[in-house]
C-alpha cells in the first residue's frame, strides 16, 4: 500500500516506528531467553501471591522441556495446554517451545466433546491439564493419541502449606475436582524432578515453524487450528512492543492479567510481549471472582491491564473497586469484543487512564489495531494499524472502499498465520492474495482510524435494511438502569427480522417500555427493539464475551 493508503502512519505517536523487523529473532524462543538472562533476579510471573523470577521460569522451563523429549516427544510433536492462570502454565509453554514441540492452547472449559476434537484434529501426542478437568479427559483420552498426562493441581506451585491448603480447599470444600482414573499419569512436580536428570539440546527452530496451534472460537461451523508461527508471534511481539514500550518504564511496570493465559489475546500481550521489557505478571486464576480480582490489585502497584468490555463493566460496577489506588495506572486496553463507550467513558472517569480499544483475530496472532496510548485514542474506535501491518475495508464484490463506506476489515502483516492446520480449502477461503479476510464489517476514516461496524454472521436484516447489534447495545448500555445487555435478530412475519435485547438490570424498576422509549430517543425507527427479555445474567465464554449465539437459539 502506498503512504497515500496509509493515512494513519501521520497518527503515530512520538516514538512509534512504522514498521519493525519480524526476522530480527529467528525464534519466539530466542527472544524471551533474552528477557530471562537480562532479568534474571526480577519477578516474572505471580500468583496467588508466589513469585516466579525469570530466572526461575528459565531454569523451570528448561527441566521441563527435557522432561517431555525423555518421555518419547520429538520437535514438531503437539502438547495441549489446559489450566486456567497458573505459574504452571508459563513453565509449560517455554519448556515445551524449547524442546521444540507445538503448543496446543485448551480451554478449560471444553466439554468432552470439544475436547476431543481439538485433540484429535491437532493430534496432540501429550497434554499437560488441571486436575479439575481431568475426569473429563478420562472420557475421551482413548480416542486421541495422547500418550503423555501431566496432571497439575491449584496449589502445586504455591509452596508446601499455600499449596497444601488451597487444594484442600479446592478438592474438599469447594468439591471442585471430580474423581478421575487415568492410569500412568505424572504430578507437574514430579515431570520437573525428572527433567533435572536431562540435558535439553539447543533449539534448532526457523522463522517458518509452527510452534501454536490456536484454535478458533468455534462460534460458526468447525473450530479450526490456527497455525501460528515463530515468525508471526516474535513480529506480534515487537509490534506491541512498538507502541507500548514509549509510555512505558524497563523493569518498573506492573501487569494484572485477568485473562486467561490460554486465549491468545492474554498469551501474546501478557504472557509474551510484556515480558520483554522485564514487567511482572499477575496472574488471576479466576476473572470472575471480582471481590478477589479487586483484592489483589489492592496487593500490587498495577501500571497495565488487559480485558474485556464485560470485565471493565464489572469493575466500575463494584463499589470496592473505587477505593483502589489508580496512580500507578498508565495503559489499559481492551479486546475480545466491542468496549461500549458508557463503559470506556466511565472507566476513565474512574481510574483517570484511557480504556484503549484493540483489535485482532486469533488468525492475527492476535493484535492488528489499537487506539494510540498518548490520549489521542478515540473512544468507540478500535484505533491504528500496528507497525508493519496494512488494512483496508472492501465491498463484497472484492472493490477497495473509501474512507467512511462500511465493508469487510482486510488485514495483511507478517503476524498472519500460515494457514488453518489440514485444512487448505478454509485457509484459501480467508487468505486470498495475502489479505486476510476478517469476517468482520468496518470503516476507515479520513485519517486513518478504524471502527467496527459488525460480524457478517451477527447483523440483523429488517425489512431489507441492515440493524448492526454493536449500534444497538452501545446504546441500550447508555441506559442508567442498564447493567449488561446483547441484541440479536429473531424471526418476524412482516420485516423478516426484528431486534430483541437481552438485558441484566441494575436497577430493579427498568421496565420494557421505559427501555423502548429510551431506544426511541437514540434510534432511527427500525433499529429500535420491538423485544426485551430481562435477564439474571447472560451466557459469556470464559473470558466474558457474551454469546449471542445462544441467546439466538433460545
Amino acid at each position: 500500500m502506498s503512504k497515500e493508503e496509509r493515512p494513519w502512519l501521520k497518527l503515530y505517536p512520538s516514538g512509534v516506528p512504522a514498521n519493525i523487523d519480524p526476522d530480527s529473532y529467528p525464534t519466539v524462543v530466542s527472544l524471551v531467553e533474552e528477557s530471562f538472562k537480562k532479568y534474571k533476579a526480577l519477578p516474572a510471573y505471580t500468583c496467588m501471591g508466589k513469585d516466579l523470577t525469570f530466572g526461575q521460569v528459565d531454569k523451570l522451563s528448561s527441566q521441563f522441556g527435557a522432561y517431555l523429549l525423555s518421555r518419547g516427544l520429538e520437535p514438531g510433536d503437539k502438547v495441549a495446554l489446559m489450566m486456567p492462570n497458573l505459574l504452571q502454565y508459563p513453565v509449560a509453554l517455554f519448556g515445551a517451545l524449547k524442546a521444540g514441540l507445538i503448543v496446543v492452547n485448551t480451554n478449560p472449559l471444553y466439554t468432552p466433546r470439544e475436547m476431543k476434537h481439538q485433540f484429535v484434529d491437532s493430534e496432540a501426542k501429550a497434554i499437560v491439564i488441571a486436575e479439575n478437568f481431568a475426569a473429563n479427559l478420562e472420557s475421551i483420552l482413548s480416542d486421541t493419541q495422547i500418550k503423555t498426562v501431566i496432571v497439575t493441581s491449584i496449589g502445586e506451585m504455591l509452596g508446601m502449606v499455600k499449596g497444601a491448603l488451597v487444594n484442600i480447599a479446592v478438592r474438599h470444600f469447594k468439591k471442585m475436582v471430580p474423581k478421575y482414573n487415568i492410569p500412568n499419569t505424572v504430578s507437574f512436580r514430579e515431570a520437573l524432578k525428572q527433567g533435572k536428570k536431562f540435558t535439553l539440546p539447543p533449539l534448532e527452530g526457523v522463522g517458518s515453524d509452527t510452534i501454536l496451534l490456536q484454535y478458533t472460537g468455534g462460534t460458526t461451523g468447525v473450530s479450526k487450528g490456527a497455525s501460528l508461527t515463530n515468525r508471526n508471534l516474535v513480529a506480534n511481539l515487537l509490534q506491541i512492543q512498538a507502541v507500548m514500550n514509549p509510555f512505558l518504564k524497563e523493569q518498573e511496570e506492573t501487569a494484572l492479567s485477568p485473562l486467561p493465559m490460554y486465549h491468545i489475546f492474554a498469551f501474546t500481550v501478557n504472557c509474551l510481549a510484556l515480558m520483554t521489557i522485564g514487567t511482572r505478571t499477575v496472574l488471576i486464576t479466576n476473572a470472575r471472582d471480582i471481590k478477589s480480582l479487586i483484592k489483589t490489585w489492592k496487593e500490587y502497584p498495577i501500571s497495565i491491564l488487559t480485558g474485556v468490555n464485560t470485565l471493565f463493566n464489572a469493575l466500575i460496577n463494584d463499589a470496592a473497586f473505587k477505593e483502589i489506588d489508580f496512580s500507578p495506572l498508565k495503559i489499559t486496553v481492551g479486546g475480545g469484543m466491542a468496549v461500549q463507550r458508557p463503559v470506556a467513558e466511565k472507566w476513565q472517569q474512574i481510574t483517570g487512564c484511557p480504556l484503549s480499544e484493540g483489535y485482532g483475530m486469533t488468525e492475527a496472532s492476535p493484535v492488528v489495531t489499537i487506539n494510540p496510548l498518548d490520549g489521542s485514542g478515540r473512544i468507540g474506535t478500535i484505533g491504528l494499524p500496528l507497525p508493519s501491518t496494512d488494512v483496508r475495508i472492501v465491498s463484497e464484490e472484492g472493490n477497495v472502499l473509501k474512507p467512511n463506506e462500511p465493508g469487510e476489515i482486510q488485514v495483511k502483516g507478517p503476524q498472519v498465520m500460515k494457514g488453518y492446520y489440514k485444512r487448505p480449502e478454509a485457509t484459501a477461503e480467508t487468505i486470498k492474495d495475502g489479505w486476510l479476510c476478517t469476517g468482520d464489517i468496518g470503516m476507515m476514516s479520513d485519517d486513518g482510524f478504524f471502527s467496527i461496524v459488525d460480524r457478517k454472521k451477527d447483523m440483523i436484516l429488517v425489512s431489507g435494511f441492515n440493524v448492526f447489534p454493536n449500534e444497538i447495545e452501545d446504546v441500550v448500555a447508555a441506559n442508567p438502569k442498564v447493567l449488561e445487555c446483547a441484541a440479536v435478530g429473531v424471526p418476524d412475519e412482516k420485516s423478516g427480522e426484528v431486534v430483541k435485547v437481552f438485558v441484566v438490570k441494575k436497577d430493579k424498576s427498568l421496565t420494557e417500555k421505559e427501555l423502548i422509549d429510551f431506544c426511541r430517543q437514540n434510534l432511527t425507527g427500525y433499529k429500535v427493539p420491538k423485544q426485551v427479555e430481562f435477564r439474571k445474567d447472560l451466557p459469556k465464554t470464559n473470558v466474558g464475551k457474551i454469546l449471542r449465539r445462544e441467546l439466538r437459539g433460545k
